[in-house]
């Protein structure tokens, strides 16, 4: 390499300038540096082109001011939105259409972005049109109407607003007089009555009686996940069914439908709703229709997770063997899934493997090959918790730049090289990448504005999403309705009955330690649920250190939220077991097994481990922590962020406001922090928590009220 190629390279293309303030709008601007075209030689004497070789040695660069908007009002982000130079920030409009339902509704933003209609013209004018046939507009309409365009194709779903459909009857008006013959109009228009034509198919369906139609759809479909579906009778004795079982079906066939079922919901997803702000609410009273097409996707993959369980642990009277078959066939599924490139069905597979009403029958797992234990060690390496689950991150990266043939590779006469299909994600990981990045960056800076910067990082993750969403286009799969009638029929056995189940085919004395060894990695980002710290000071029956122990088990109406790990109670090897040897996680691993609870199992992003800094605060450092409550509520985990300038009954009363319980009552409460070993940090009232917490366990925290102190109540709807 030349010295000039070393110098090329040396230079950053783009660099960080600073930022500018305008109106009220403060700007982030770096330099951008271009290569510039060089100068013509000149001619020498006899009309000769000269050659100047000095000059020829340096590159000669061009530097312009790149400004992107970083943070202003809404009025001014709605007039950006128009009168925005788009070359310079290209990513301005995608990020505010894709996020803006985080800080403003969409009648509000065409209240600002529709100018009024013109005047009335007098009698005996015309109105002059384009040779087009449509009105003669100035460039502000018609950076509205491109807008607009870009709006209805990429986010259709944010003009639904049944039953007149308003905010799109007013985009249409407007469209009628700014750009009638343009495709904006008719794109509008044709939505409109895609939604009162949909309305009204959902009427008529409605006044109809309610018939079977048979499982095309299969998801949509309700299914029998509540405890007296499927009892433990039926456990025991085996179900009674008309058509072949589940596994029945060879493992193509299974892998084939779980991909095609996860396609089809990962395509409706919307990406707003993934968003921090919205999916995180989805447990406050009143929000059971919030994100539906998430709930759906979370629907499903605890939906595989059921059937792994129903069909391993359904028939009590099976040997050892037998139910090693059961084993194997899901392992050899799972690796399907993987080779289909679904990482979710993958994932769902893996986590009812490792859950501990299957991990727990030693004698089965004694009588899986080598070979299909060695599948699933490799497998489980995927989503392995250590460094926030790099593997199966690089893996999906490496998936999504798989590619085609080579164009010179293909025959004479064959078809052009494409892309094959998917891969289909793990949906856990977004959301929690999302849910942390909610809760570390604020909503709105110094000023009353607008923090359009952490929209801009939103929008990276959504694009993604997107993007991964048009890959998936391209899988060539189809229904069978035998396959998904068996999905829709399996038994499902609600969490207490497959542990009820579990301790019936191998009773904990006659454990032997025959499990497929994983690493055991008690996180103290594990939470107990509040019938199991009950149980475990007032019962002595139950060993802590005995997996198959009641107060190893969540309580059923526990679910995860989003940005805590995969729960687990704090237990400890049986005694006899030999040391875990090195693999992915074990089996102390829960699982979301209460189908009825949207429990999607989440990721745990770096931010939560290391420390950030807090806008407007210079010096000041932060974290994300995990707070959870000790009561009758979910106890599920909140999010917050911890500054180094947060004292205990600020971060308590956070916490409270979080879990929609009454603040006022902060004073009753005192916060712990989670530490290895079943051992809590008491934090005094008075600590600063960023600095009594420890620093050498993840930020994991509980709530216990104090001694003496009254019942809480939950905050309601009303």
């Amino acid at each position: 390499m030349d010295r000039t190629a070393g110098k090329e390279l040396a230079l950053a293309p783009v660099q960080d300038w600073g930022e500018e303030t305008e109106d009220g709008a403060v700007y982030s601007v770096s330099l951008r540096r271009q290569l510039s075209q060089r100068s013509s030689p000149r001619a020498g004497p006899g009309g000769s082109q000269a050659s100047n070789p000095a000059a020829d040695a340096f590159l000669h660069y061009r530097t312009s001011k790149v400004r992107a908007l970083r943070a202003a009002r809404l009025e001014r982000l709605v007039q950006e939105l128009v009168s925005g130079d788009h070359e310079q920030d290209p990513g301005f409009v995608p990020a505010f259409l894709a996020t803006h339902r985080a800080f403003v509704s969409t009648a509000r933003v065409l209240g600002l972005l529709l100018p009024p209609p013109p005047p009335p013209l007098p009698p005996g004018r015309e109105i002059k049109k384009t040779e087009g046939g449509g009105l003669r507009v100035n460039k502000n309409l018609r950076a509205v109407v491109s807008v607009l365009g870009s709006w209805l194709r990429d986010h259709p779903q944010d003009f639904r607003d049944p039953p007149a459909h308003s905010d799109l009857g007013s985009v249409c008006t407007f469209l009628g007089w700014a750009a009638p013959a343009g495709p904006e109009a008719q794109e509008a228009e044709k939505l409109l009555g895609d939604f009162l034509e949909e309305a009204e198919r959902k009427q008529e369906e409605e006044e109809k009686p309610e018939a079977w139609t048979g499982p095309p759809g299969a998801v949509h479909s309700p299914r029998p996940d509540s405890p007296e579906d499927c009892s433990e009778a039926e456990a025991e004795a085996g179900p009674v069914r008309e058509g072949p079982e589940l596994l029945d079906f060879s493992v193509d066939e299974l892998a084939e439908q779980l991909t095609l079922l996860d396609v089809e919901l990962f395509a409706r997803v919307r990406s707003c709703e993934c968003l921090g702000s919205v999916w995180s609410q989805r447990d406050r009273p009143g929000a059971a229709s919030t994100a539906p097409t998430v709930r759906a996707t979370v629907t499903q993959f605890n939906t595989v997770i059921g059937c792994v369980l129903g069909s391993v642990l359904g028939e009590q009277g099976l040997a050892a063997p037998q139910r090693a078959q059961r084993l194997e066939k899901w392992i050899r599924v799972a690796q399907r899934c993987r080779e289909l490139r679904n990482f979710s069905s993958l994932r769902a597979i893996l986590s009812a493997l490792q859950s501990n009403p299957i991990y727990r029958l030693k004698r089965s797992w004694g009588a899986v090959s080598r070979e299909r234990l060695s599948t699933f060690r490799k497998l489980s390496q995927i989503f392995s918790d250590e460094n926030n689950h790099l593997s199966s991150r690089e893996i999906l990266s490496q998936e999504e730049a798989t590619e085609g043939p080579q164009e010179e590779d293909t025959l004479p006469g064959s078809l052009p090289p494409k892309l094959p299909p998917g891969p289909v994600p793990y949906l856990g990981t977004f959301l929690t990448d999302l849910v942390m990045l909610d809760t570390a960056l604020p909503d709105m800076l110094e000023g009353d504005l607008i923090n359009f910067e952490k929209r801009r990082k939103e929008w990276e993750i959504l694009a993604h999403i997107q993007q991964l969403q048009k890959r998936c286009g391209s899988y060539c799969l189809s229904p069978r309705a035998p396959v998904l009638a068996a999905l829709r029929a399996q038994c499902q056995l609600s969490e207490e009955q497959s542990y009820r189940v579990s301790r019936v085919i191998e009773p904990p004395a006659a454990s032997c330690p025959s499990s497929p060894h994983v690493r055991r990695r008690i996180s103290p980002t594990k939470r107990l649920s509040a019938k199991l710290s009950r149980e475990r000071r007032s019962s002595p029956a139950g060993s802590p250190g005995d997996p198959s122990s009641p107060t190893s088990r969540l309580s059923v109406s526990c679910s995860l939220s989003p940005g805590s790990p995969p729960s687990s109670p704090r237990t400890r090897d049986p005694p006899g077991s030999p040391p875990a040897s090195p693999g992915p996680q074990g089996p102390n691993t829960k699982l979301p097994l209460s189908l009825d609870l949207p429990a999607l199992r989440l990721l745990a992003l770096p931010l939560s481990s290391s420390h950030i800094s807090v806008p407007g605060q210079p010096g000041s450092e932060a974290r994300v922590i995990r707070v959870s409550i000790d009561n009758d509520h979910g106890n599920l985990y909140r999010s917050i962020l911890l500054t180094s300038q947060d004292k205990a009954p600020s971060v308590v009363q956070r916490a409270l406001e979080k879990h929609n319980v009454a603040q006022p009552w902060a004073r009753d409460y005192q916060l712990f922090q989670v530490l290895p070993g079943d051992r809590e940090l008491l934090i005094p009232d008075n600590a600063n928590v960023f600095y009594a917490m420890s620093p050498a366990s993840p930020g994991d925290f509980v709530l216990r009220r104090k001694e003496g102190a009254r019942p809480t109540t939950t905050i309601s709807s009303a």
